[in-house]
């Protein structure tokens, strides 16, 4: 037997041999085929479909979804919008229930789709083995073929003779990069943490302007999704490249020049404050359903109004960033740091910009991580929440430090230790984000006309609203002690320990 697969991916080229030439005695002939059809190409921007299956396409009022073992699932495509939870019940959806309900389905390219079945038969035209070609073409006429083959019983042989023809002819494993490499030249996968090749010799300079230089473009490529405004995701995760910049700025301590590291705060500060209040309706929005559910019916009727004005701001804010998306400033001020970053000659070196990555990272990290283990100790129930909020900020610097320079580690060490730190973060963020809610609730009653009925009934809602969250923001704190002590474990101590105060990389 030549291999076990029954789905392959061939070139649209070799389909003709296909169909015309004999696989040992057995002769091809097509028992049917469609006339082909406009498809469109789903998945979302971090091309999520892909990552498990093959590909998601829209042909003729349906969804088919090709798995990797060569099945073909089909439903309806009516659906009542973007995201996975708004498509019809059917095998599509269950098989993408793996997709977090925050990213919706984007249409990433369109094509021509034109399947055949081909029996192959003996000499008495009795078949032995069919198989099912799928031809999918892109726009500039390059396309792929989707060659599926099923076996009759008793005619094994037969099956791997067929085999055996079409990987003579070309055909190779079925995968998602062989179809979208075919159909959608140019589009590549969104990726929150770019690859940064790092040397140890190399100096801190040249560590920082690498890593910054390659989150620039990240916070490019989700410019578009934001104005087009198809997912949420995008102003996300535009927000998370600047901010990741903006700490390396920070925390390289003496890498730039004190009066240029003071201008590029300000600039990227400047860029992310264009985005704040959006993001913060954003989560609000996204959080809809939820707040609903913490809160009695009787005071829905104000989460309602709330929403509504939410809602209308919202609108106000992404016109805004669109408009700053879109002007020439933007244009010139993001080509100028792209400059900056790729070209290096204004650059400004600092008093630590000729230190040897390794024993930098290993000084910030070690410096960092004792920093948290400070904090974290003296932390009581009568510690004021600033501290813990502090304890927040730390960790968060860690882990960027950590993420930053991982190259530079043994994988596997470091990876542990980021996991665990996660877990810390997380009860910290969560008590963040009860604290924030409330304070940004709280300023937002605040602007509200306090003498109509409609600022009653919002006040009411936030009310109760309020008293949950922060009923939630005591359990996490109260949870925070814990946590670090399960972070904190004499094994993680010992890892710290080796990687960044004993210098083993």
């Amino acid at each position: 037997m030549t291999s076990e697969r029954t789905t392959f991916a061939l070139p649209t080229k070799s389909v003709s041999a296909l169909v015309k030439e004999r696989a040992g005695k057995l002769s091809p002939v097509i028992i049917d085929g469609d006339e082909p059809q406009k498809f469109t190409i789903f998945d979302t921007f971090e091309h999520n479909v892909a990552g498990r299956h093959v590909a998601l396409l829209e042909v003729g009022g349906e969804f088919l979804l090709l798995s990797r073992n060569g099945a073909l699932l089909t439903q309806t495509s009516k659906r009542g919008g973007d995201f996975v939870a708004d498509l019809a019940e059917g095998p599509v959806r269950d098989a993408l229930s793996h997709i977090t309900p925050l990213r919706s389905l984007l249409p990433l390219g369109q094509g021509e789709v034109q399947q055949t079945a081909v029996a192959f038969v003996d000499d008495e035209e009795k078949t032995q083995a069919r198989v099912s070609v799928m031809q999918l073409s892109g726009p500039d006429g390059d396309g792929i073929a989707i060659v599926g083959l099923s076996g009759l019983r008793g005619y094994d042989k037969a099956l791997d003779r067929v085999r055996a023809e079409v990987e003579a002819i070309g055909g190779t494993t079925l995968d998602a990069s062989s179809i979208y490499a075919r159909l959608l030249p140019g589009v590549t996968p969104f990726v929150s943490r770019p690859d940064v090749p790092l040397e140890a010799d190399q100096t801190a300079f040249d560590t920082a302007t690498a890593v910054i230089a390659a989150h620039l473009p990240l916070a490019r490529v989700n410019e578009q999704g934001t104005i087009d405004d198809t997912d949420t995701e995008f102003l996300h995760h535009y927000r998370v490249s600047l901010r990741k910049i903006r700490s390396v700025i920070s925390l390289f301590k003496g890498v730039y020049d004190p009066e240029q590291t003071a201008s590029l705060k300000d600039r990227f500060s400047a860029l992310m404050a264009k985005t704040g209040r959006l993001r913060d309706l954003d989560v609000y929005l996204l959080e809809r359903d939820d707040f609903y559910g913490l809160v009695p019916e009787t005071v829905h009727g104000g989460l309602d109004r709330m929403f509504k004005l939410f809602e209308a701001e919202r609108s106000g804010e992404l016109k805004k960033l669109r408009s700053h998306l879109r002007s020439d400033a933007y244009a010139a001020e993001m080509k100028s740091l792209e400059k900056l970053f790729n070209k290096r000659k204004s650059l400004k070196p600092g008093p630590s910009a000729d230190r040897h990555a390794l024993d930098y990272a290993a000084k910030l990290i070690w410096k960092r991580y004792r920093k948290i283990c400070t904090i974290a100790q003296g932390i009581t129930d009568a510690t004021p929440d600033e501290e813990v909020h502090e304890l927040r900020i730390q960790c968060k610097k860690l882990r960027y430090l950590m993420e930053f320079f991982q190259p530079l580690y043994s994988d596997k060490a470091i990876r542990s230790l980021i996991a665990s730190l996660k877990k810390l973060q997380e009860t910290l963020g969560n008590f963040n984000d009860f604290a924030v809610q409330q304070e940004s609730l709280q300023a937002f009653l605040n602007t509200l006309d306090k003498s109509t009925d409609e600022a009653l009934e919002i006040a009411q809602a936030v009310g109760a609203l309020t008293a949950v969250l922060h009923r939630r923001q005591l359990e996490e704190r109260d949870q925070v002690t814990g946590r670090f002590r399960q972070f904190n474990s004499p094994e993680t101590q010992k890892s710290f320990r080796d990687l960044f105060h004993g210098g083993k990389a």
